[in-house]
């Protein structure tokens, strides 16, 4: 008898036009423009409590929201990651994985002299 592996879903956040792609694939998007961009910090957390796996945030409202996104890093296993937008990458994503890296390791091994 074949046992059936649960996947943990994924999402992603941003501007219409940076998530729309997710769509295309299957992960569930959630589009944020002015008039909701206040409940960011409710949607992160419902994913959060809703055992996502993995959160792609545009790298705008990844930056604007940096506290509750790195509260939620620190206490649940959702992944939050940032991802450019249209207009290109802000070097944000980056700048994640290296912090990640760096607290997993206990040193910077992106900071190559």
């Amino acid at each position: 008898m074949a046992i059936k592996k649960r996947t943990a879903p994924m999402a992603a956040m941003g501007s219409y036009d940076s998530v729309i792609p997710f769509q295309a694939i299957g992960i569930e998007t959630m589009v944020i423009g002015d008039e909701n961009r206040s409940s960011v910090p409710q949607l992160v957390s419902k994913f959060a409590r809703g055992e996502y796996a993995i959160l792609f945030m545009e790298e705008s409202l990844f930056e604007a929201f940096k506290d509750d996104v790195d509260a939620v890093n620190e206490s649940e296993p959702l992944s939050v990651i940032p991802i450019p937008n249209q207009a290109g990458s802000l070097g944000i994503g980056v700048e994640s994985i290296r912090r990640s890296a760096e607290r997993a390791v206990g040193m910077d091994i992106f900071n190559v002299q």
